[in-house]
């Protein structure tokens, strides 16, 4: 507790004193430091020391941003006691990652071993920020810092989309600037193969080029029909691993098998079970060609490997293991030998088996497996660490069985997500992932104990590229998101704290603009809840933001917000249909986007539903008011928006609390087969006096929801109290679709009835 009170004290003193005085960008926040006093100040006449030969090219690294930033050269001395110096000091006693940090107005110190060092500098040039001068100051410090984390990771998906190699250093650089430590590479999947492979040439020849690529959104099943693709030679890999090292970063490649494997299959059809040719897939998803089992599959695969763990010096090796369909194993024969051979129980401990054989052979490499985790049906292969994508409850599993874990659930770390309502966002595959969630990020689960939690190797983002098409892109994808993973896996959840963390973010803004980096800047845009009114039929609606960031304004008459508009005060009272613009100012500068939102009052608002069957925990975040809360949820979707039900019909009870005239009765549905959500098969009206006996008024079917969206029935003027809606669901879903076999989800939002 005093720790705390201690840790609590000094960011007050440092961020609530008079606007002249310091203001600490720094992120990831350090771990234990002290403002004191006095400042240094770094001109052409600062010399630096090094007491050691192997910390020169973290000396050499400082002094280039030093010439590039503020065209200041650091001479050199061989004089430990020299004043206005930079002192660099091998510090054997210091853990591996840490470092000691000490400003004063004479010197600046730093002791730690090679990458503690990089992170000092690191520190020291978030410090200077957007000093650009030929004279910086400084403030005293003194810091002791080290990582709550060892495994602090950015993934970056090149199959979807490709990037080039300079831009792959550019996002290397932005993981050491947050000391992050892991670059997870994924290199292969069914849209390209990205890596060259000497003995398969075709890998790349055939496998790393597609003749088309979707367009728009999953559901309109668009494309083009232009050449896409690239790959990086094992030159440029070796380049960018070398490059990666030097800014203490392990690179992590993935090499996606049994599944998504079809880029490899189009150059090698006989690495399938059917061995038939078939182009690099166009379009994103699962598809059901994946890896025969069959000895020559495996054997190309250790050949293969054998390259692949030559340009990665790291300890681990991706093999992906996720979203294997198990269609094409059921009718191979060769599949079906190998299981009877082996003893196995189904197709599930068959890809058990056939990840066991690719872990054995990458140990005797040196190396070891990690793996999506998928990789848990089956039986885990002995020695193999999980990322856990489904959730946190993979990485529990594996945890409890003591094998490492990365966390990675989507809730809370797949940047490809929305990160505001998508109305105000370029298209994204959907879910919704803001700041605020990133950064209360947990990666220890509530659920292992102390023993357990040692297994939790730490966490990071995956950033996939199916929505991504170009690398600036990326960077508003992931930028500031990445900053607040940095600081969950690197500051002691203890030291957090997000209003300190958004000062400190917008602060360094100055520095990523000097980058010229297109991040994102959602978190200025305002945030609407609603919820019911003291008047039944009426809404509240509340508007929010971070009090430190600017204050609202908003209209209610369709014109843009301005300084003279409405400040925000109080919740607002909706008794009619309205649209409400809002937007955050902060020094007469409008500060992020203006956001609007459309509300229609009709009968059912504020009259919560009952259901038959409760829609999915994992999709029930807004809970039933959602479908009654005057506001269509917008596409696409984000999660607390829609309520979900998987394997299940929906059926709704819309109770009127007394007979009234219906005219109408309108229901909102979602199309995304991607990610095995689909329309109903049809949907019937049902109407009630006494919530006992229903009438059938109509049943519609699913080429009768417009747009892929919107089910409308026409009442002819009925009086009734209970309105009951029974959709049906798709079942199960086919064969050649994303998640064949499995139980289809049905999607609903807003309820109206007039």
């Amino acid at each position: 507790m005093k720790y705390f009170v201690l840790v609590f004290f000094v960011l007050t003193s440092v961020f609530y004193t008079s606007q002249n005085s310091f203001t600490f960008p720094v992120i990831p926040l350090p771990n234990n430091y002290t403002i004191t006093s006095g400042q240094f100040i770094i001109s052409e006449k600062t010399s630096v020391y090094c007491s050691s030969e192997n910390l020169k090219e973290q000396i050499n690294y400082f002094n280039a941003f030093l010439k590039n930033n503020n065209q200041i050269n650091l001479v050199a001395t061989n004089e430990s006691t020299r004043k206005n110096c930079i002192k660099v000091f091998w510090d054997k006693n210091q853990t591996s990652e840490s470092y000691q940090l000490t400003i004063n107005p004479e010197n600046i110190i730093i002791k730690g071993d090679t990458t503690g060092i990089f992170y000092a500098f690191q520190t020291i040039i978030q410090l200077i920020n957007s000093q650009t001068a030929k004279t910086i100051k400084l403030p005293g410090l003194f810091i002791y810092d080290k990582p709550a984390f060892k495994w602090r990771g950015m993934h970056l998906d090149v199959s979807r989309h490709f990037f080039s190699v300079d831009f792959v250093k550019r996002y290397i650089d932005f993981l050491a600037m947050y000391k992050l430590n892991t670059f997870h590479w994924h290199l292969t999947d069914d849209q390209g193969w990205r890596i060259e492979i000497k003995k398969y040439p075709k890998l790349t020849q055939i496998g790393a080029f597609r003749k088309g690529s979707m367009i728009g959104k999953y559901s309109d099943s668009n494309y083009d029909t232009i050449n896409y693709g690239g790959f990086y030679t094992q030159n440029q890999i070796k380049e960018v691993v070398a490059y990666a090292q030097k800014k203490h970063i392990t690179v992590v490649p993935e090499i996606e098998m049994p599944g998504h494997s079809q880029a490899a299959i189009a150059a090698y059809p006989w690495l399938s079970c059917s061995g038939k040719y078939q182009d690099v897939a166009k379009g994103w998803g699962v598809f059901e060609d994946v890896f025969c089992t069959k000895d020559s599959t495996i054997n190309f695969l250790h050949h293969v490997l054998d390259e692949v763990v030559n340009l990665f010096p790291g300890k681990y090796i991706h093999i992906g293991g996720d979203e294997c369909p198990k269609t094409r194993w059921k009718a191979c024969a060769n599949c079906q030998s190998l299981i009877k051979k082996q003893n196995l129980k189904d197709e599930h401990e068959l890809q058990s088996y056939f990840i066991k054989q690719i872990e054995k052979y990458l140990n005797s490499k040196g190396k070891q497996i990690i793996g999506w985790d998928e990789i848990l049906e089956g039986g885990l292969a002995p020695n193999a660490a999980v990322m856990s994508w489904r959730g946190m409850e993979g990485g529990i599993a594996a945890a409890k069985e003591k094998h490492f874990v990365v966390m990675s659930p989507g809730t809370h770390c797949y940047f490809d997500h929305y990160q505001s309502s998508p109305s105000d966002e370029p298209l994204a595959i959907g879910g919704f992932t803001p700041l605020e969630k990133v950064y209360d990020f947990n990666p220890i689960p509530q659920e292992l104990n102390a023993d357990e939690q040692k297994y939790i190797l730490g966490a990071q983002a995956n950033v996939w590229t199916e929505y991504i098409l170009n690398e600036k892109q990326v960077e508003y994808m992931t930028m500031p998101r990445m900053a607040a993973l940095a600081e969950v896996l690197w500051t002691m959840r203890v030291n957090k704290n997000e209003t300190n963390f958004l000062i400190r973010l917008q602060d360094h803004f100055a520095k990523l603009d000097n980058l010229n980096l297109n991040y994102a800047k959602a978190l200025y845009n305002v945030d609407y809840k609603v919820s019911p009114a003291s008047q039944c039929k009426n809404l509240k609606l509340e508007l929010s933001a971070n009090n430190y960031l600017g204050d609202i304004y908003y209209t209610l008459d369709g014109s843009e917000p301005s300084e003279k508009s409405i400040k925000y005060t109080t919740s607002i009272e909706l008794k009619k249909d309205i649209l409400v613009k809002s937007a955050l100012f902060k020094n007469h500068e409008l500060k992020g986007k203006v956001v609007s939102r459309n509300y229609q009052i009709n009968k059912a608002t504020n009259k919560l539903p009952i259901f038959k069957y409760p829609p999915s925990k994992y999709y029930n975040k807004g809970g039933s008011f959602v479908l009654v809360n005057g506001e269509t949820a917008k596409l696409p979707r984000i999660n607390d928006q829609w309520l979900g039900w998987n394997g299940n019909d929906i059926e709704v009870v819309i109770d009127l609390e007394k007979p009234d005239e219906i005219t109408s009765v309108e229901i909102g549905f979602l199309k995304e087969e991607l990610n095995w959500i689909y329309l109903p098969k049809e949907i019937t009206l049902l109407l009630s006096e006494n919530g006992l006996e229903y009438k059938t008024v109509d049943t519609l079917f699913e080429k009768n929801i417009k747009n892929d969206r919107d089910c409308n029935f026409i009442v002819s003027k009925q009086q009734a109290r209970f309105v009951k809606i029974i959709a049906k669901n798709h079942g199960k879903i086919l064969s050649g679709k994303p998640g064949a076999g499995e139980d289809a989800w049905l999607f609903c939002d807003e309820i109206k009835i007039n």
